[in-house]
């Protein structure tokens, strides 16, 4: 009998709308905006769709959910591939191909170690990580945009289920569609001064280092689950001066993106979005004892700098699959460092929402 083909159709999730329970509005957020410097030093505010991807079909024979081995692997451009199928039962995996403009790649994909799933994870930076970062002394590269899909236990039977017969190409073809999922998740992170301008600016400008602390080093491609090991993300922001907030207010405001692979030991796509308060249980028992903290590196009129330190985990629950994090700092209560040369002072500012700042000397 003639072996039959596949045309498998990729579809992928990557201008979603974010819910949570309700739509949410991000941009009713979001003060820093996005213009063209940003996209030059960070890249789009949001999501860009993928065109080329990896793909890898695994053949178990007889057994339906069978062990993996060598898989035949394809490096595609556009969305679909078509390829020829024994008899039995297939796994097809796919993720996007990944292509940065300088070729340099932050992730790292293993599926060697073991073919019963593939592992995504990226390396450590030279910056050092201060905050809840318990096994690694150093922030952690942010992942490029991942998306994935994982089918299991495709028949591929001699009935032909499912099959049609191409003329044109002379053989019997069956379509199949697969959707990706994100594996990367976006925070916009931004930093607000109020009164930075009252008789003088307090704070003149920032290094442009950032970190975002305890989210999960790696994911499972297959299953979008990610890792357990909480790691601390270094991304990049810039300070704006004068910009006029929600409520009208002349503000001062830092901002910048951090893509990361989400919190530990979840898979936030998977939770549901319509029971968005039971999912918000699911995130607290995974995020259980795991603090998530964005500390930034001011530099202040005098000429002395210090790491002001934010405590969001709160927001970051809330905002499992990503969003805006925004913490509101009163100028006017933050205490000018007076020691020469590295950190003046770390504040931990905590629960932003009641305005209970925290500042230790």
């Amino acid at each position: 009998m003639q072996i039959p083909a596949v045309d498998l159709n990729l579809k992928v999730v990557w201008n979603y709308l974010f819910k949570y329970d309700v739509e949410y509005d991000w941009q009713a957020e979001w003060t820093y905006g996005w213009d063209d410097t940003d996209i030059s030093m960070f890249g789009p505010i949001g999501y860009t769709e993928p065109h080329a991807f990896e793909v890898r079909r695994y053949f178990t024979g007889s057994t339906q959910y069978g062990t993996h081995r060598s898989p035949y692997k394809h490096t595609i451009s556009g969305n679909s591939i078509y390829a020829k199928y024994d008899f039995g039962f297939w796994d097809i995996l796919a993720w996007n191909y990944i292509d940065t403009p300088d070729g340099v790649q932050s992730v790292r994909i293993d599926e060697t170690s073991t073919y019963d799933y593939v592992t995504a994870y990226t390396g450590q930076t030279m910056n050092p990580s201060s905050y809840n970062a318990p096994h690694f002394t150093h922030s952690f590269y942010q992942p490029e945009e991942l998306f994935s899909s994982y089918e299991k236990g495709i028949d591929i039977n001699k009935n032909l289920e499912g099959f049609v017969f191409d003329e044109e190409r002379n053989c019997w073809v069956r379509t199949l569609e697969t959707q990706l999922q994100p594996l990367t998740y976006i925070y916009l992170v931004q930093v607000i001064l109020h009164h930075n301008n009252r008789n003088g600016r307090k704070v003149t400008s920032i290094d442009g280092n950032a970190n975002l602390s305890g989210m999960a080093r790696s994911v499972n491609v297959n299953t979008g689950v990610t890792g357990t090991d909480a790691i601390t993300v270094n991304f990049y922001m810039r300070m704006k001066q004068d910009v006029t907030d929600k409520k009208g207010e002349t503000v001062d405001v830092i901002g910048g993106k951090a893509l990361t692979f989400g919190m530990p030991k979840l898979n936030p796509y998977k939770l549901d979005t319509r029971s968005y308060l039971e999912s918000l249980e699911k995130v607290a028992e995974a995020d259980l004892n795991n603090r998530h903290y964005v500390d930034v590196k001011m530099q202040f009129y005098n000429g002395k700098d210090s790491t002001i330190v934010f405590d969001v985990t709160d927001q970051v629950r809330r905002l499992y699959r990503g969003g805006v994090i925004t913490v509101e700092l009163d100028m006017d209560k933050v205490p000018i460092p007076n020691r020469s040369g590295g950190s003046g002072f770390d504040a931990v500012v905590e629960d932003f929402e009641e305005k209970q700042w925290e500042f230790d000397m």
